[in-house]
């Protein structure tokens, strides 16, 4: 029924703005499932109406209770079920046939149990979609939106308090996973204005409530949980649409380990994908991925304050030193730029206070809380000189203390109040209450160092990443023939892909040795020679390839040889001939790749060749197509960059033209999607600047020809 998954078209309102909610299986015992979400929107004052049907009660926790969804007074927005999985199909067709539109089903014993339940889940979506309705769930814990009082859930969390509206949202496959975030952001103070928990996303899933809090301006952060993600497409749009409304998006994605995969697939049946291609999905739609829970919270935490640093440049203010240092190694650690104050600040602050430390860490030594009018000064000047986007602030159990707690605050106010756009994050240890008196004036407050670090690292990089203009790629006037089913050689891949803007060494196909020798002496010596057949894929395994070639003698033998050994070892190949090649070594040897992703598609690999991409995995990936500014951040990740920059004395590398060539590999891999299931440019000969980007080889790897029937 892919009717029904309308996508964006389809908006997610009646999930989260409803005037009006029924509950089917509405319980009068608020401890249960059914009873909960009515206690939860009595108690929230939703000021919409509320049915819960039970045929075997004439009221339910106070409100009047209907025997059947066909006598309620008016076709409800949404409608939550909590019946037995075996009473779900005919509790659906009654809000149907009522002329409900939305569904939330909280009833477990579906996909997750087996094939019998992947059946009985699929009639629910085809009974949905035979009414248009839109289902959340199975097997979820619902969704809420503070703001309004709707709350359709059966959370444990909502039993003590309800969350107070703010800038944050969560969808998480996982009710659990989801609640539990919650009720973490809840106790860090971040208010959550929308909850969403998708389970086994028959209909709804996470790609789509993250395109719906996309598009939301009251939204901007939004805390993410997948096991695997269904609609890649959607998925997408959802990222991009959020990067461009400067929403910061802090995904779990789980299943990193074979173990956790393997999980994964017991748990929802969910397609994990490849976690490399995750990891280039988030870097390169601004996601960050949280690596713990903690730290997911502390990013948001981060995140929600709306201060984006526009540089990395880190000041660290201590009272001691060890901590300076400690903070200092983590900076450094995170890609923080812990830059020393000017000579002449130090000077000026040196002067204040003669055994100080004003370099960075600046140690203004314990006396600074005896003087908090030197302290103030020491923090402005590290805003103003030493022109800080973000100072540290290490303060223990200092603001606890009665005596400092009230000057302490007054003091860091004053310091930072002329500059709004700085950040002053604190490492505190301090009852809740007055952490929350800090957080009122604006401060970020963090009770370990590292993490603080790590929070402020992902909150510039997220800021960074909202400045990127997203761009078009170039596409090509016309992708070509479909190449399903088709065997290309080397020479038959070249020729496809140098009419998609890669660039080849000047080359040439012999038949035959003789035709080979006129060859060689046209491109120059010395040459290599390279068997050439569609059926012989990798040619050193047969000793189809000879290197270093440097007289007429040596590439007359050297192509008679190189045919007999594939004649001798794949009788039954096709042999178009012999490839002769120049012999190309000044420059970097990369790697360029595409492998099909089963949940993204084509996946654009890059690396450097040789040791690194063989032992070091030093690669990195991109969902194709990008754009040239995409293709130079990719080149810039791989820990191995310095080497196109040049080491050593060697030039610097024309990366220019390496980020043309990532381009053109992205845009060939997405026209051909479908027919293209792999290729490699091993190696990519990387030149000196201004030089080019030459590839030396090519393998395309196609799908098969389709069946009678299926074109």
């Amino acid at each position: 029924m892919d009717a029904l998954h309308t996508g964006p078209a389809a908006s997610l309102d009646r999930f989260f703005l409803p005037r009006s909610v029924a509950i089917i299986g509405a319980s009068d015992d608020p401890a249960r499932i059914g009873g909960r979400p009515l206690r939860y929107l009595k108690e929230s004052g939703f000021g919409g109406a509320i049915y819960p049907v039970n045929p075997n009660r004439a009221e339910v926790q106070g409100l009047k209770a209907y025997g059947s969804v066909q006598d309620l007074p008016e076709a409800p927005d949404v409608v939550l079920i909590a019946v037995p999985s075996a009473h779900v199909r005919d509790a659906l067709r009654a809000c149907g046939a009522r002329g409900a539109k939305a569904a939330i089903v909280f009833s477990a014993g579906f996909a997750e149990t087996g094939e019998d339940g992947v059946v009985l889940q699929e009639q629910l979506l085809d009974i949905a979609g035979g009414y248009g309705m839109r289902l959340l769930g199975p097997n979820c814990l619902g969704a809420f939106n503070a703001e309004t009082g709707f709350y359709g859930t059966f959370s444990q969390i909502l039993d003590a308090s309800r969350p107070k509206p703010g800038p944050v949202a969560i969808v998480s496959q996982s009710g659990a996973y989801g609640s539990h975030l919650a009720h973490l952001a809840g106790e860090r103070g971040l208010g959550i204005r929308y909850f969403l928990t998708t389970g086994n996303e028959v209909d709804v899933d996470v790609a789509e409530g993250l395109l719906w809090l996309a598009g939301r301006p009251e939204v901007e952060v939004i805390l993410a949980y997948a096991e695997g993600i269904k609609r890649p497409e959607i998925f997408l749009r959802a990222l991009a649409l959020a990067r461009a409304n400067r929403k910061a998006v802090i995904f779990m994605k789980v299943g990193r380990s074979a173990v956790g995969a393997e999980a994964i697939a017991s748990h929802t049946a969910a397609l994990a994908g490849s976690d490399a291609v995750y990891d280039a999905v988030f870097r390169q739609f601004n996601v960050h991925r949280a690596r713990t829970t903690a730290e997911q919270v502390d990013v948001a935490y981060a995140c929600a304050r709306g201060i984006y640093p526009k540089h990395n440049r880190l000041g660290i203010f201590t009272l001691s030193g060890g901590f300076g240092i400690q903070m200092a190694d983590a900076a450094a650690d995170a890609g923080l730029d812990v830059t020393p104050m000017p000579e002449a600040a130090q000077a000026e602050l040196k002067a204040l206070l003669p055994y100080a430390s004003p370099k960075n860490p600046v140690d203004a030594t314990a006396q600074a809380l005896t003087d908090l009018n030197l302290m103030s000064r020491y923090l402005a000047t590290m805003l103003d000189r030493g022109r800080y986007d973000a100072i540290v602030g290490i303060f223990g159990s200092g603001p606890a203390s009665p005596t400092f707690r009230e000057p302490l605050r007054a003091a860091l106010e004053a310091a930072i109040a002329g500059f709004p756009d700085r950040l002053l994050v604190l490492t505190v240890s301090a009852p809740r209450d007055i952490v929350r008196s800090y957080e009122e004036k604006g401060f970020l407050i963090f009770e370990d160092g590292h993490s603080a670090i790590t929070a402020l690292a992902a909150l510039i990089r997220i800021g960074a990443g909202f400045d990127i203009a997203a761009a078009e790629p170039p596409a090509a006037a016309d992708a070509g023939a479909d190449l399903r089913g088709r065997q290309l050689s080397e020479n038959d891949a070249k020729m496809l892909l140098g009419k998609a803007g890669i660039a080849f060494p000047r080359e040439a196909l012999a038949t035959d040795p003789a035709s080979a020798v006129r060859f060689a002496r046209e491109i120059g010596w010395p040459v290599a020679l390279k068997i050439v057949s569609a059926d012989i894929p990798h040619k050193t395994e047969i000793g189809g390839v000879l290197l270093d070639l440097a007289s007429e003698d040596a590439v007359r033998a050297g192509a008679a040889l190189i045919l007999d050994r594939a004649r001798l070892a794949r009788p039954d190949a096709v042999i178009d001939g012999v490839l002769v090649a120049p012999m190309l070594k000044d420059g970097v040897e990369t790697i360029i790749g595409v492998v099909r992703d089963p949940v993204f598609g084509p996946v654009v690999m890059f690396g450097l060749g040789g040791i690194f991409v063989e032992v070091l995995k030093d690669v990195t990936f991109r969902v194709a197509p990008f754009d040239k500014a995409e293709a130079l951040r990719m080149i810039h990740e791989i820990r191995g960059y310095r080497m196109l920059e040049g080491v050593r004395g060697m030039p610097a590398s024309d990366i220019d033209a390496l980020a043309d060539t990532l381009v053109a590999v992205s845009v060939f891999a997405a026209q051909h999607a479908d027919d293209v299931t792999g290729l490699d440019l091993n190696p990519v000969l990387v030149r000196a600047e201004g030089q080019g980007a030459v590839a030396l080889d090519a393998l395309i790897m196609t799908a098969p020809a389709p069946r009678r029937g299926q074109e």
